[in-house]
């Protein structure tokens, strides 16, 4: 229908969870749900989409996948559907899919990568001598650097984004206030009647706040004071490690690996921020298209679940792409909040000679939706109106007087 480039694939997993235990599902597993629903059995969805954002190809996992493991079949049974033309495509991935074991495997298979790079030591493009800015706006700032290895080739892209920074930061920022209450809290008790004051509980209890507070828990210095006996705590002392102030400076910093020798900076940054599209489209899949809760039991309906909102999300997107040709960019919840105010009405009218008009019309399309109805090409009323007049005169019965 509209003669798609696909020499950029997109892979990445999503999972949802089933009301039930689903027992006789063996898919049905207990995982890491990205819904936060520990409690309930998963099946992971594994999605290939092209660089516009159209599934090519999917697959259903157990709940516990292990999302490395799944690159290989989805990027096989992509090739047994369609052999690219010869041309094989450039995969794009973020980093819990790119193992090092997958980054070998597609080298050996010839295909070009641009993944997130599982490094924990990045450099910030902003210490360098030669950053490149790749956006430059009010609302967002990014600059890269980048560096290429000897050895392998491979090339290194660097990137800052100030918009990333601050969602990084405000996260921090949370979790440390967190973790500074729960301490003041703990420190407050030693004083009360009722509290737990012994020492070695009170380690304890330090032990799983690091734990729950894992982000930042490395940020501080914890010291317990115990009396002359080390029976019980008499006080709670805190302190942020100075390196922490590096970290918070190393928020909105990642790194992209990539194996294309060519292209500039700006073209490996773009091209990974299409990784966006396959969040948006797992966002529209659980809860505009309802993929999320499964019902169903059996393992054969589930699987039928998971494609008929697959299914349902080709036909949306269609519109959507269609609308994008437009420069319309809107979500498919958008665009039904748009159009849900012009409906199809029936006015009833009496009349004098006991005879009813129905008269069947539609409201006018508002200005929002008209521009809608002429970027898909489509009349604003396509029925028009239907009048129908019912007679309601007694009917007398043949013979009677």
């Amino acid at each position: 229908m509209f003669n798609l480039n696909r020499k950029i694939v997109l892979y990445d997993l999503t999972n949802t969870y089933f009301e039930g235990q689903c027992a006789r599902n063996p898919k049905a597993k207990f995982g890491r749900s990205k819904e936060k629903r520990t409690d309930c059995p998963l099946v992971t969805l594994g999605l290939v989409l092209d660089g516009d954002g159209f599934p090519l190809s999917s697959q259903v996992f157990p709940g516990n996948a292990s999302e490395p493991a799944t690159l290989k079949l989805m990027l096989d049974e992509l090739r047994d559907k369609d052999p690219f033309h010869q041309i094989k495509p450039v995969v794009i991935m973020d980093a819990g899919i790119a193992s090092a074991d997958n980054i070998a495997w597609l080298i050996e298979q010839d295909y070009h990568y641009l993944v997130v790079s599982r490094e924990q030591h990045v450099k910030n493009p902003r210490d360098q001598k030669t950053p490149v800015a790749v956006r430059d706006t009010r609302d967002s700032n990014v600059v890269v650097y980048r560096e290429v290895d000897q050895e392998t080739g491979e090339t290194r892209l660097y990137c800052h984004s100030e918009q990333k920074a601050k969602k990084e930061q405000g996260i921090r920022n949370r979790f440390h206030a967190r973790l500074e209450e729960a301490l003041e809290k703990l420190h407050t008790g030693l004083s009360k009647k009722g509290t737990l004051k012994k020492y070695d509980k009170i380690l304890e209890r330090i032990g799983r706040l690091r734990e729950k507070h894992s982000r930042v828990a490395a940020d501080y210095t914890i010291n317990v004071i115990a009396d002359d006996k080390k029976n019980k705590a008499i006080g709670i002392e805190w302190q942020r490690k100075p390196e922490s102030d590096q970290k918070d400076k190393h928020c909105g910093v990642y790194c992209l690996r990539t194996n294309i020798p060519d292209w500039s900076e700006e073209q490996l940054w773009l091209t990974y921020t299409m990784l966006t599209e396959i969040e948006a489209t797992f966002r529209s899949l659980k809860t505009e298209l309802g993929l999320r809760p499964v019902y169903h039991k059996k393992e054969e309906r589930v699987t039928g679940h998971l494609f008929i909102t697959l299914l349902a999300y080709h036909l949306v997107h269609v519109l959507r792409y269609q609308l994008r040709l437009q420069d319309i960019h809107l979500s498919w919840e958008s665009i039904r909040n748009r159009m849900s105010t012009q409906q199809r009405m029936t006015i009833t009218l009496p009349t004098d000679n006991d005879t009813i008009i129905h008269l069947r019309t539609t409201s006018k399309a508002e200005t929002r939706q008209k521009q809608i109805y002429t970027a898909l090409n489509i009349n604003p009323d396509p029925i028009g109106k239907v009048k129908t007049i019912v007679d309601m005169k007694p009917v007398v019965p043949t013979g009677a007087d």
